[in-house]
């Protein structure tokens, strides 16, 4: 695990390589919001913009989604993963928003949750980004740059990671670093070919390290 220390050179190091990073989700209010992230379970990010485009100007309000038929919301995001489950799901949130929440995206985590197709990541992503509450929502970036940073156990189950990285990270910085954790996995620590070659991190990185003696092996053969 990670000493304080390092663990303060690895979230300045991403703040330089990632000053500006924020949720790449196109949306114009919190209730797009919701819908995008809805939307961006098991696909990315710029899948649900290419959908969003079309959907957020034909859907304005909750109303609109309802005034259609289930096969008709299908229709407009079946390039989308899972899509007859999420159509579903954004109609029901949008009845229950109407019904027990007077058409306005609540604040908190608990309410949040109570919505079809809203787990404990969507809130956390529409809590920070959407309202300014300190947050870090766990996707798979953020879960594999942590625990390939080794700050947390591999064994961690992803509320395991929110929890620890919350303990230590300043909460002042959750949100920013959630998005920090995000751009770093997304667009150089990968799944598949993270750049461990050219990565300021390496020196603090067990995986990193681990690779890089596997390519210098690889080499010598």
């Amino acid at each position: 695990m990670l000493t304080k220390k390092q663990i303060r050179f690895c979230l300045d190091k991403m703040g330089e390589m990632f000053p500006n990073a924020h949720c790449e989700l196109i949306h114009r209010n919190p209730f797009e919001l919701t819908i995008a992230v809805l939307l961006s379970a098991q696909t990315t990010d710029e899948n649900v913009n290419r959908v969003t485009a079309n959907l957020f100007e034909k859907y304005k309000t909750p109303e609109d989604y309802l005034a259609v038929d289930v096969s008709e919301l299908e229709n407009d995001i079946r390039s989308i993963g899972l899509f007859r489950t999420k159509a579903k799901n954004i109609q029901k949130l949008c009845r229950m928003l109407i019904d027990d929440f007077n058409g306005v995206i609540p604040q908190t985590r608990e309410e949040l949750e109570r919505f079809p197709g809203v787990g404990r990541k969507t809130a956390n992503v529409v809590m920070s980004v959407a309202f300014g509450e300190p947050a870090i929502a766990v996707d798979t970036h953020v879960e594999r740059v942590a625990k390939r940073l080794a700050f947390c156990r591999w064994k961690d189950s992803v509320l395991q990671v929110e929890k620890t990285l919350q303990k230590k990270i300043p909460v002042e910085e959750w949100s920013i670093s959630h998005h920090r954790f995000i751009f770093f996995g997304r667009y150089h620590c990968k799944s598949q070919n993270p750049n461990c070659t050219e990565c300021p991190l390496l020196e603090v990185c067990r995986e990193g390290k681990k690779r890089m003696r596997k390519l210098e092996r690889a080499q010598l053969k």
